[in-house]
C-alpha cells in the first residue's frame, strides 16, 4: 500500500468530482448517514461545491487510485441552510471556511488519513486567511433501529483536533435513508475552530 495524501484546486480538483460522487454515494450509505444517494443528484451537488470561492478537494490515494476524498470551501458561497444558524449568532461569513464531507473506504480507516484531512484542509483555509473552520455532523436518535450495536461516534477524534459542539448551532438536511421511499428532515449539529 503506497497512500499520498494532497490538496487539489482548479483542473485537478474538478478531475477528481467523479472521484469524490462515488465515495460519498458509498461511504454514506453506511450509519449514521444511511443515504440513498444518486449519480445525478451528485453530479448537480458537486458542480455547486467546485464553483464555491476556494474550493479545495484533500485526496488519499492508494497507488494512484482515490480511496478517501475531503472538502471545503467558503462559507459565504454555501446556500443558506448552511450559513443561517452562523448569521442568527452573529459570525462574520467571511472569516469561516466549512469542511464538508470526508469519506474514506473503511479499508482505509484508522490509518491516520482522517487527521491529514483535517490538517490539509485547516492549513489551506489558514493560508487563505480564515479565522475559523466548522463541520457538520447528522444527529440521528440514541436508538436508532439502524445504529450499528458497535458505533463509536466521532465527537472524541473532533475534539482531539480542536473542534468544539456549537450548542445551538444547527442545520437541517433532507435525504432518503436506505430503506425509505422519501426524503425526511435531518438535523446537522456544528463544530467550530478557531484557525
Amino acid at each position: 500500500m503506497t497512500l499520498c495524501v494532497a490538496p487539489l484546486t482548479g483542473p485537478a480538483m474538478h478531475a477528481a468530482l467523479d472521484d469524490l460522487a462515488r465515495l460519498r454515494i458509498a461511504v454514506f450509505r453506511d450509519w449514521p448517514y444511511l443515504y440513498d444517494g444518486t449519480p445525478d443528484y451528485e453530479q448537480g451537488y458537486l458542480r455547486l461545491f467546485a464553483k464555491g470561492k476556494d474550493a479545495v478537494i484533500v485526496t488519499a490515494r492508494d497507488n494512484g487510485e482515490v480511496v478517501g476524498c475531503a472538502t471545503g470551501s467558503a462559507l459565504a458561497t454555501h446556500h443558506g441552510p448552511l450559513q443561517a444558524p452562523f448569521v442568527k449568532a452573529g459570525y462574520d461569513l467571511d472569516e469561516i471556511f466549512y469542511c464538508g464531507e470526508s469519506v474514506l473506504l473503511p479499508q482505509y480507516r484508522g490509518q491516520g488519513i482522517g487527521h491529514l484531512f483535517f490538517e490539509e484542509r485547516e492549513k489551506y483555509a489558514r493560508a487563505r486567511g480564515y479565522k475559523f473552520a466548522t463541520f457538520c455532523g447528522v444527529v440521528r436518535p440514541a436508538h436508532h433501529p439502524a445504529r450499528p450495536k458497535d458505533y463509536q461516534p466521532l465527537d472524541e477524534f473532533w475534539k482531539k483536533h480542536g473542534y468544539c459542539k456549537m450548542d445551538g448551532l444547527m442545520a437541517h438536511f433532507s435525504w432518503t435513508d436506505i430503506g425509505d421511499d422519501r426524503p425526511s428532515d435531518k438535523p446537522m449539529q456544528f463544530w467550530l475552530k478557531a484557525l
